[in-house]
């Protein structure tokens, strides 16, 4: 089973949080427009399950394990298809809302009309 949509936008800031933060927010293509500047827009899909440590999400060709999910995460992206991925590996999260990747540091490039997936294992 997977989660499946497409990106459809790319705010102004998304690079600077992916340099500076090694971070990632992605919200449905409704996002309110006070976040429109920060997020990884995406058409809204059905999140069929929990996403859960050991689960793969991709953008595009980039693939990252997931090592943690916070108490917010999967409510907020089955409601509003936003989390915040943070690309550090880690085994804990630092906010509610967050889901850790095992990306090895590397950040994708995300492009509109890329693929965001997450297939669970």
């Amino acid at each position: 089973m997977k989660f499946t949509t497409k990106v459809t936008g790319i705010g102004e800031m998304v690079e600077e949080l992916i340099n500076e933060g090694n971070l990632v927010i992605v919200f449905n293509d409704n996002a309110p427009p006070e976040l429109m500047d920060v997020a990884v827009r995406h058409t809204p899909a059905e999140l069929p399950q929990p996403v859960k440590a050991g689960d793969i999400v991709r953008f595009g060709e980039n693939e990252y394990k997931v090592t943690a999910v916070g108490d917010e995460a999967n409510h907020t992206l089955k409601n509003l298809g936003h989390c915040t991925f943070k690309f550090s590996g880690n085994p804990e999260v630092e906010l509610p809302g967050q889901i850790e990747l095992d990306g090895k540091g590397i950040v994708p490039d995300i492009k509109v009309d890329d693929i965001f997936e997450i297939e669970f294992v």
